[in-house]
């Protein structure tokens, strides 16, 4: 992370304004539905310690990565904590089950090699889940215009669109969902007006469901020429059926009673 990549502190602080926590509140919600039956052992999430986007999970071991350690209050409710870039992550290849990227490409110069290593660490049919600001939104288009004071909390350069997120996953290997997109208000900074706007997330689900603000993916990672193996008694069981077939076959052969 260069000096000119906005910290991800500002993002925390954001969510803690009208806009930020209306966001916070959608995507709290996409990610337990995607993140809560995901098997394994171990699952991390990276930035924004004082968020637990793996909370609906069970897996056993949940840690925080990101590039500062974090306050004591906010360390309790991981099982670890480590700092490093999401670019250079210290973890070992397949290592991992489950890892969210809450906004993370909007923190880091270096998409591409944040991608990278997620597809590193992951054990194969791992799964990753990212959110991130959608640049073709009434959120985005605002915080493009010049004249206007900065809506969000990153600039429109450092924001990744879902359409081209996926591509970038594609190319990796990884089996990508569908994706959420949530958040149609306009851009109000009062929790009054946006209230009265609520009424547009349904319209906008209906009329322009590629225009809310923000937006939540999950995608697997694949591996080439990997074959699920069945357990080996099924194995046995039916290699066992096939030889009493040829058994029951043979006494009944020409010759026999």
């Amino acid at each position: 992370m260069t000096e000119e990549t906005p910290p991800i502190v500002e993002l925390a602080e954001w969510f803690q304004t009208p806009p930020g926590e209306y966001v916070l509140a959608w995507e709290r919600a996409q990610f337990d539905a995607m993140v809560a039956d995901v098997f394994g052992y171990y699952a991390w999430q990276v930035g924004l310690a004082e968020i637990n986007f793996l909370q609906a999970n069970r897996m056993p071991f949940k840690g925080w990565v990101g590039s500062q350690m974090p306050t004591p209050e906010q360390a309790a409710h991981w099982q670890g904590c480590v700092v490093a870039r999401p670019d250079a992550l210290p973890f070992e290849s397949q290592s991992l089950d489950l890892l969210v990227l809450p906004h993370a490409f909007e923190c880091t110069d270096a998409p591409h090699e944040v991608l990278r290593e997620a597809e590193r660490v992951l054990v194969p049919e791992g799964r990753l889940v990212i959110s991130g600001f959608n640049p073709w939104s009434l959120w985005g288009a605002r915080n493009r215009m010049p004249a206007m004071e900065q809506w969000l909390p990153h600039p429109p350069s450092a924001q990744v669109s879902l359409p081209r997120l996926k591509d970038w996953l594609k190319l990796l290997s990884f089996n990508v969902g569908p994706g959420r997109f949530g958040c149609y208000t306009p851009a109000c900074r009062t929790e009054k007006w946006l209230q009265r706007w609520h009424f547009m997330e349904n319209y906008g689900r209906r009329w322009w469901p590629l225009g809310g603000a923000v937006y939540v993916v999950s995608a697997v990672k694949r591996v080439a020429g990997m074959r699920l193996i069945g357990p080996a008694w099924k194995k046995s069981r039916r290699k066992r059926a096939r030889a009493a077939s040829v058994a029951v076959n043979r006494q009944a052969g020409p010759g026999k009673p």
